[in-house]
């Protein structure tokens, strides 16, 4: 990042230890995740693997046979008999859940003689992802390695004792641990062993730590005299055995490193993709260089005010957890750290919203890591949503569920309550992130091709005529996760027309047509149902007449086709985006968790809504909702630690500053009150064009544009707009409004 901002951004600090998880500073390479906290002389290393879940018995469980009884449940919708619709769509009506995301066990560290303690700071290096603690008397240093697939830990703070446990908050009976130190010829480990319920899952899972320096086996824990260098392995096998020798010999083959050289193979791959992406607010370095806790102290003071240097901070610092907790797999509800056994919502990828908002910023952000994280998930689970499309709906294509823990994508989840069945453009939203990835970057679209076509296959297959005129409508229906009131009053979920479905059918239909090349769906798109704009001038959540619903509920599922899609949008269809703006100012808050600010703020950015974005950041800026870690609560006063509004906070200010679509590109299109000037670096544009350099001050604004492609791009601004002609490879700059002041020249 030349020319970037100081370090200073780069990184967190504190000066007092972390007393409780939740504040643990965090590293991960995508597959294994760290929380580091504790006192100096007593410090704990939770360790944490995407792939440890609770076995519960639903692994195996598969989406229920509904496709016979699709005809009557939507006879009995059209009729306005909804609840017994309801009814036949829950199945059994047992309402199963994911296996629980869980903590793995906690290395811990604890001084044989404990001294006084100086100058005590510890901190998250963003572009090493390192966790440093350190004082007058010692440092630790640990990071989660991408190249190497291991946890090392660094220790130079004295004779201390090293062991390991499992007795985290909430550990079930049910899963059993075991310890052991043991020596191997000249080298030393610490095992820890969890051994699952037999409950239809995996066997359990294990970790291993080679300790080298000065140590010494003392009962189950190993003494360490002077510097010493820890490595960290896990598994979680599916069956016996254990596979302990295989993991001492990954170990083994890293006996002769240190841990910087492990380091500097690890911060090739992790650095660089950090690095693409940088943020200056023009922050004082007075500012920039306050402890996290008095960042966060100060917004807190003064919740109305979005504090420029916190919110420079988050920018950097989402970016990084995003990073970090992407690669096997995209990010869960809490990332990829969690440090007791209690996770809300399974602590699983929920897809209605949640994961979906926390890859906004995984394409802009310049983020490729992400989406191919994301991908993993999508291809390993492409299979299951075919099964579910046919077990539901007697139909081809996809039908994602609204929740997965990981290990298949089957649609389980569903209650009277709770009619996932119904929830039609899963598939579509989670296609999107990758589809999104060919627009920005060019690259051969390759398999999601296929899976966008079989995308527009199921809605053509599930789209439902309703007369001889041969008026279609989709039913069933669900507005995530609300419904229209029926005569008492009460939301009944299952209904006709969601918006997000139409929004979802529309884009389907159009965008197979364009990656295979053949439109056959064209007669279909045409029929699709039109938005519906209500009494109040509002866009509806369902294009049925007579519905009504919750305007306080914390899902917005019919700004879809608002954010992320761009189909509704001021410039091209101005009547509908001012419908949408309606809709977006008259929905309330409910509970003011993190993925409804962060969507709602998503959506006004769209809607060229500055006031309203900022607005929405304040929820949760102004809420305590931010550990100091800078990982997120879902609720305000850090209640439920949740990755939503971390993740997906750098995506809200990058399209407050620059949007695009191919052939377009907008500067400052949602501008932010009290961030009047700044610098962006490096983010990626749909349209294969990137932004090298973005810079605004009042009255003006600059960009520094750059394509692998000639290509003629439109450039819009609150200044202007003037169409720019790229050449390939060739940075070419744009400027609107007043000219920049400069200096002026000194004497000789």
């Amino acid at each position: 990042m030349t020319g970037g901002p100081p370090p200073a951004v780069h990184r967190i600090v504190d000066t007092a230890p972390a007393t409780r998880w939740e504040d643990a500073f965090l590293s991960g390479n995508g597959e294994a995740g760290i929380m580091v906290y504790g006192r100096p002389h007593a410090e704990r290393i939770i360790v944490n693997h995407h792939r440890f879940v609770l076995p519960n018995g639903t692994r195996n469980a598969r989406p229920p046979e509904l496709a016979a009884l699709l005809p009557r449940v939507r006879e009995l919708i059209l009729a306005g008999r909804r609840t017994e619709a309801s009814r036949l769509l829950a199945g059994d009506g047992v309402l199963r859940w994911t296996q629980s995301f869980h903590p793995g066990f906690a290395l811990t560290i604890d001084a044989v003689a404990p001294g006084p303690i100086d100058g005590y700071r510890r901190r998250t290096e963003f572009g090493t992802g390192e966790v440093v603690v350190e004082w007058a008397g010692g440092r630790r240093r640990s990071f989660v390695s991408r190249a190497d697939a291991l946890v090392v830990t660094h220790l130079d703070a004295g004779a201390c004792e090293v062991g390991v446990t499992g007795e985290l908050p909430g550990r079930p009976e049910s899963v059993r641990y075991t310890v052991a130190a043991y020596r191997r010829g000249d080298l030393v480990f610490l095992r820890v062993r969890g051994r699952y319920p037999d409950a239809g899952g995996a066997y359990g899972f294990e970790g291993l730590t080679l300790l080298r320096g000065d140590v010494a086996v003392v009962g189950d824990r190993v003494v360490v005299r002077g510097p010493a260098l820890l490595m960290t392995v896990l598994d979680r096998p599916d069956t016996p055995p254990w596979r302990t020798g295989e993991l001492e010999e990954r170990l083994a083959a890293h006996a002769g490193g240190d841990y910087e050289s492990l380091l500097a193979r690890h911060v090739a791959l992790h650095g660089r993709a950090y690095r693409r992406v940088s943020l200056d607010l023009a922050v004082p370095a007075a500012q920039r260089d306050l402890p996290v806790g008095e960042l966060i102290a100060a917004q807190n003071a003064d919740p109305g005010t979005l504090q420029p240097a916190l919110l420079e901070r988050l920018f950097h610092a989402g970016r990084y957890l995003l990073l970090s907790s992407s690669g096997v797999l995209p990010p869960r509800l809490t990332g990829l750290w969690l440090g007791s056994w209690d996770a809300a919502w399974a602590g699983d990828f929920t897809t209605d919203a949640n994961l979906n908002l926390q890859l906004a910023g995984a394409n802009v952000a310049a983020l490729p890591e992400v989406v191919a994280a994301h991908a993993n998930l999508v291809r390993g689970q492409v299979d299951d949503w075919r099964r579910n499309a046919r077990a539901i709906y007697g139909a081809r294509g996809l039908l994602a569920p609204s929740r997965t823990d990981g290990e298949h994508g089957h649609l389980f989840h569903l209650h009277e309550d709770w009619p996932f069945a119904a929830w039609l453009p899963g598939a579509h939203w989670l296609l999107h992130p990758l589809h999104e990835h060919h627009l920005v970057t060019g690259a051969p679209l390759g398999e999601v091709a296929g899976w966008l076509v079989e995308v527009a296959d199921f809605f053509a297959d599930v789209l439902t005529v309703t007369d001889e005129a041969g008026t279609v409508v989709l039913v069933p229906s669900y507005s995530a996760e609300t419904g229209p009131y029926d005569e008492r009053g009460r939301a009944v979920h299952v209904a006709v027309n969601a918006t997000m479905d139409i929004a979802a059918a529309r884009h389907a239909l159009r965008t197979a047509a364009e990656v295979s090349g053949v439109d056959r769906w064209a007669g279909l798109r045409r029929r699709l149902p039109a938005y519906r704009v209500d009494g109040r001038g509002a866009l509806a959540e369902w294009a049925w007449p007579d519905y009504h619903g919750d305007d306080e509920h914390r899902h917005v599922s019919h700004l879809y086709p608002v954010w992320p899609l761009d189909e509704i949008d001021p410039d091209d269809t101005p009547e509908l985006a001012r419908a949408a703006h309606r809709a977006l100012s008259l929905r309330g808050d409910e509970n003011l968790s993190a993925h409804g600010s962060l969507h709602r703020a998503l959506a006004a950015a769209r809607l060229h809504d500055g006031a309203l974005t900022a607005a929405n950041l304040r929820k949760i800026l102004g809420n305590d909702m931010f550990f100091r870690s800078l990982m997120s609560a879902h609720n305000p006063g850090l209640v439920t630690y949740n990755a939503d509004a971390a993740h997906a906070l750098p995506a809200v200010l990058i399209e407050s500053l620059v949007q695009s679509r191919p052939g377009l590109l907008r500067l400052l299109p949602a501008p932010l009150a009290g961030l009047d000037a700044g610098v962006l670096r490096g983010v990626a544009c749909r349209g294969r064009v990137g932004v090298e350099e973005l810079s605004w001050a009042p009255g003006r604004v600059r960009a520094r544009l750059l394509s692998p492609v000639a290509q003629r791009l439109r450039v819009r601004s609150p200044y202007g707009e003037r169409d720019v002609d790229l050449v390939a490879a060739t940075p070419v700059e744009v400027a609107f409004g007043a000219p920049e002041q400069r200096p002026a020249a000194g004497p000789g």
